[in-house]
């Protein structure tokens, strides 16, 4: 199968699909074509259709392709468990949006059905290859900050109106299931299932209103890693501070990906996403003499497309999968366990 073509069709067309999708999959001509997209209402007042793509209100029609080898589903995440069973049953490989599906037993369900049927399930964990989250592994595997002993990362907005506007609790809308799965994936990919969990999960406006904070603790041996969010932050924390033995690493500034596709600067252009200097991060430590540096840090170039190049090797020349099924419903568990107080 190898340098085999794959041609994909894609469930919603809305922000997801055109905005971290859509713009990386189409700097991929020799190894992807994308041929239908679906979507119960197809016209849309944002995202112009794109040329030589056809779209369709007829599911039947996309999911009965036999041109089509993977469907990737970009709706909300209520109805991700619905398709990704349409999508199994009819022998296409499937890649899903994150949160994955609404329970751990549902991301069980089918992974076994796709195990059962030969084909590759994913979660479209695309925040892997943020720059700030790879340039935090260059450090970390410097080993200049000695042995690690606590790590903080932040995905902070100001965005009071979103829970405000919010009148009764509603799991599905919980800021943790929105932002906790981007940072928890993150985690468990380079650090593993932790040893135990500490979870804070609130509403700041009271009950009965929505999830908008959250503060999860994830022990690794002498290692605590915490995962914090909040819509109430007028000034975000840093992205990352990694404190180890010898010294510490701050990343003040998030990827830059998603600032520019917000505004439709896309990655055709050659400084997409890229740091400027004022976005580098400072590593502060001593050294095995003693001495002491504090040094800038050039930040790690991120690519959402990156994804997409190693399920490409997954399905066409059977490379492990980069998002692991344990690792996907290891996040589902812990995102279930986080909400289940809240009313």
């Amino acid at each position: 199968m190898k340098n085999q073509k794959l041609v994909l069709g894609y469930i919603g067309n809305g922000k997801s699909c055109n905005r971290y999708h859509l713009p990386f999959v189409l700097q991929r001509p020799a190894t992807f074509e994308v041929k239908t997209i679906y979507a119960r209402h197809i016209n849309h007042d944002v995202w112009a259709q794109i040329p030589g793509i056809e779209y369709t209100t007829d599911l039947e029609q996309l999911l009965n392709d036999p041109a089509i080898d993977l469907i990737v589903i970009t709706t909300p995440h209520q109805v991700h468990y619905q398709y990704a069973k349409m999508v199994l049953e009819h022998g296409k490989h499937c890649l899903v949006e994150k949160p994955f599906t609404q329970t751990a037993k549902e991301a069980k369900e089918l992974f076994n059905l796709a195990k059962q049927k030969g084909l590759v399930l994913s979660a479209y964990q695309n925040r892997r290859y943020d720059s700030d989250f790879l340039t935090v592994q260059k450090v970390i595997e410097s080993q200049k900050l000695g042995d690690l002993l606590e790590i903080e990362m932040h995905f902070d907005y100001y965005r009071p109106e979103i829970p405000e506007a919010a009148h009764e609790f509603n799991p599905d809308a919980s800021y943790l299931y929105g932002h906790g799965c981007h940072t928890l994936d993150q985690v468990i990919s380079y650090f593993g299932k932790p040893e135990r969990i500490n979870y804070d999960v609130r509403q700041l406006l009271g009950q009965g209103k929505m999830n908008d904070y959250f503060d999860l603790d994830l022990y690794y041996g002498a290692l605590k890693i915490s995962v914090k969010s909040s819509y109430f932050r007028i000034k975000a924390r840093p992205s990352f501070v990694v404190y180890g033995k010898k010294g510490m690493f701050i990343k003040e500034y998030k990827d830059r990906q998603e600032e520019h596709l917000k505004l439709f600067y896309m990655p055709n252009n050659p400084d997409f996403g890229m740091d400027l200097p004022q976005h580098y991060g400072t590593l502060t430590y001593y050294d095995q003499q003693g001495n002491y540096h504090e040094e800038k840090v050039v930040s790690q170039r991120g690519d959402y497309g990156l994804f997409y190049d190693d399920l490409y090797q997954t399905i066409v020349n059977d490379k492990p999968q980069v998002v692991a099924p344990w690792q996907t419903i290891l996040q589902m568990e812990i995102l279930e366990n986080g909400i289940k107080d809240l009313h």
